[in-house]
């Protein structure tokens, strides 16, 4: 018999590790998956942000603790992941949501920028979802990893930002979605990514301020931004039973953005 779809996006008993969780996108995804039950670990840079944002989700009756640590930093990674793992003995589902920007122009950009930006949006996702593959999902024959790309991963410019780094990373970012999605299916893990559009955060603030939202929007073939609830779907079904047989695929979540030609 087939499943009933409620019980599709059910994660009760599943353990959800999300870094940047603290605030913004990544706290959307990381409440959408605790709305579903998850048990989460949540992980930034700050520990009084990721105390505010446990606060915030144990108001809506979400469970979360919190790891605060330098993803960017190799060795304070594997610190973060072991934590985790130690906290509930696996993680069920990984969320690489962490990132960087810095803007400049291409023929000027410092070496130390495509560093940082390069480090903590592709490096340190690889060397997470390593470590969290091998130590839980293929001894367990199965786990789910959900990158937070960009539309940025399949264009070359958004709005005039001239971040050369960013687009370049978020690129891998998608390519190494596809990658390990070959190579891990085998052990039952799925890996997908959800590339979102326009969305108000700390990192788009200052572009958002300098095109203007009511014109950037006029650029969305929906005419907004993106909200508080517009990742939430996407993430849960990557999360989730309901997409087990979904792996490799980068979802634009931007209003038809990228569907319309520049």
């Amino acid at each position: 018999m087939s499943t009933r779809v409620q019980e599709l996006f059910d994660l009760a008993g599943h353990v959800a590790l999300v870094t940047g969780g603290s605030r913004g996108l990544g706290l959307q995804v990381a409440e959408a998956l605790g709305d579903a039950g998850a048990q989460l670990v949540l992980t930034s840079r700050k520990a009084s942000d990721l105390q505010e944002a446990c606060r915030y989700l144990a108001a809506r009756n979400i469970s979360a603790s919190w790891i605060a640590g330098d993803a960017a930093d190799p060795i304070q990674l594997t610190r973060i992941a072991s934590e985790a793992m130690s906290l509930h003995g696996r993680v069920d589902v990984l969320v690489n949501n962490a990132g960087a920007t810095w803007g400049a122009p291409a023929e000027e950009y410092p070496i130390e920028a495509w560093d940082k930006v390069m480090n903590l949006n592709l490096r340190s996702v690889f060397l997470l979802s390593q470590y969290v593959a091998g130590h839980s999902m293929i001894p367990r024959g199965q786990g789910r990893i959900i990158m937070v790309a960009s539309i940025a991963s399949s264009i070359g410019m958004m709005s005039g930002l001239e971040a050369v780094a960013y687009y370049a990373s978020k690129g891998g970012l998608a390519n190494l979605t596809r990658a390990l999605a070959a190579e891990w299916g085998k052990h039952g893990i799925t890996v997908n990514a959800v590339a979102p559009g326009w969305f108000p955060s700390k990192m788009s603030h200052g572009t958002i301020q300098a095109v203007g939202a009511d014109a950037m929007a006029a650029q969305i073939p929906l005419r907004r931004l993106g909200g508080d609830d517009d990742l939430k779907g996407a993430a849960l079904l990557f999360a989730s039973r309901a997409g087990q047989h979904i792996t490799g695929q980068v979802l634009a979540v931007d209003g038809g953005y990228t569907a319309v030609g520049r």
